[in-house]
């Protein structure tokens, strides 16, 4: 006997199916697109503006990307986007002052070569040429920003190019600070702190004043400043001994707990060959410094005794030396001092340049006319100093040109000379005029100031100390 085939019951599962083709089908057929957010499709305001997608284009394929950070939105073939020109939102996001772009800065620092200007620096960096001359028309920024010096640092930062930020050390006590705000960029010149400690320190020379002064615990400036001070009184090419002595009080600059550099020598003593020599620094009250023995003398003399620092003398003022060349007895009515090819001649007083130019076997020559009918002459030069010729008037210490070896030279050299009336003296022993001393009227102002200076110098007696 046959059995009926009989179709199983439709089971709940199949009912949902059948209902959910039907959904499809009926959202097809109206030509919908299906959401996926979920089971609510409205979208927060903010949200929206963030995912909408720029109008460009390249936007009109399957997908477009959005900005970065923002929710993805999907865009279906055929259907229109909603706006046609980027959000606001999105615009404030890629402009260049936008909270957001500041965490992708690029900081860079800069040491400066030589001949560099901030033009080459930033095409170096690609940075935007646009910032730089907006940054040169600042307010009193251009002078600041063109006197680029070899080996300083500076401080970029920028995103793409843009700049953001630039920073430069003006001196020890002030920095240049450039910052991109709402309105653009703008500078600040920020004072920076500076402390001054006073210190004292003696030594004994061995070999070198810079080798004494170093193991002493100061450095070369304030060694360079001792041979300036007493110069007029000493020759430290010739005149310096081992076993000489030296106390010095001078002041050191720190910044942010940080030593920077020796300050200027406050008071100073230096015993050569047994016979001390003391100094002070004093300010009068019109603002003029100098350095003045204990009693009020300058110690500032109308001519230097020698025009070049720290060289050795090769041949000394003699009236019946054999010249090297010409291989006979010639009166050396000078002094040689030996030195490299280049070296700074320094003019020994104040006065006018009579001659500039070759003369004889004195080579490349300058002659400098002074008051009191004294002449001094500078022979053996590689060149001249910028802007030295005839008429041009000169001070005490003025660069005036360089050491050399033309003319009857056999090596390098500066031979010079110092004339009275026209007549040579021994630049190393004739009397060298003074400078004019502490006025009157200011004695009691002066003993006043230096007298601390010049007990701190006793203090030193022994070893080095350090006073703060």
């Amino acid at each position: 006997m046959a059995q009926r085939f009989r179709f199983p019951r439709p089971s709940f599962a199949f009912f949902l199916q059948v209902a959910a083709c039907g959904v499809v089908a009926w959202s097809l057929w109206n030509g919908g697109a299906v959401s996926t957010r979920g089971p609510s499709a409205a979208v927060p305001i903010n949200e929206a503006v963030a995912a909408a997608p720029a109008a460009t284009p390249a936007a009109a394929g399957p997908t477009a990307p959005s900005p970065a950070g923002a929710a993805a939105a999907t865009v279906t073939p055929g259907v229109a986007p909603a706006a046609t020109s980027a959000p606001a939102a999105v615009q404030m996001a890629s402009a260049p002052g936008f909270e957001g772009a500041r965490l992708a800065l690029t900081s860079i620092d800069v040491i400066v070569s030589r001949n560099d200007t901030l033009d080459r620096i930033f095409r170096r960096l690609k940075l935007n040429l646009t910032d730089l001359a907006t940054l040169r028309a600042l307010p009193g920024l251009k002078d600041r920003l063109d006197s680029l010096h070899p080996g300083e640092s500076l401080h970029v930062t920028h995103k793409d190019g843009a700049l953001f930020g630039f920073s430069r050390r003006l001196s020890d006590g002030e920095t240049l600070d450039v910052t991109r705000g709402d309105a653009g960029l703008k500078a600040n010149v920020v004072q920076n702190a500076l402390e001054t400690r006073t210190r004292t320190v003696g030594g004994r020379i061995s070999s070198s004043l810079f080798e004494a002064v170093e193991q002493a615990g100061a450095h070369d400036q304030t060694a360079v400043e001792l041979a300036d001070i007493f110069g007029w009184d000493i020759d430290f090419v010739l005149d310096v001994r081992p076993g000489d002595t030296f106390v010095v009080s001078y002041q050191e600059i720190w910044r942010d707990g940080h030593y920077l550099k020796d300050g200027p020598v406050m008071a100073a003593s230096f015993v050569n060959q047994g016979h001390e020599y003391r100094a002070v620094r004093y300010t009068d009250p019109s603002g003029a410094t100098s350095y003045y023995t204990p009693d009020g003398r300058s110690m500032r003399r109308a001519f230097l005794r020698a025009p070049l620092e720290f060289s050795r003398v090769s041949s000394g003022f003699n009236t019946a030396r054999m010249h090297p060349i010409l291989n006979r007895i010639r009166a050396h009515k000078g002094v040689d001092y030996a030195a490299p090819i280049g070296t700074p001649v320094r003019a020994a007083g104040d006065g006018t340049i009579r001659f500039a130019g070759v003369m004889g076997g004195y080579g490349n020559l300058v002659e400098i006319e002074h008051t009191h009918s004294i002449t001094t002459v500078y022979g053996h030069l590689s060149r001249f100093a910028h802007g030295i010729h005839p008429g041009t008037r000169v001070t005490q210490g003025t660069v005036i040109a360089y050491v050399g070896m033309t003319g009857l030279a056999t090596g390098p050299h500066l031979h010079y000379e110092y004339r009275v009336n026209g007549v040579f003296k021994n630049p190393q022993t004739v009397p060298l005029p003074a400078a004019a001393p502490i006025d009157a009227k200011l004695s009691g102002d002066f003993h006043a100031h230096t007298a601390p200076l010049l007990a701190s110098l006793d203090l030193a007696a022994g070893p080095m100390l350090v006073s703060r």
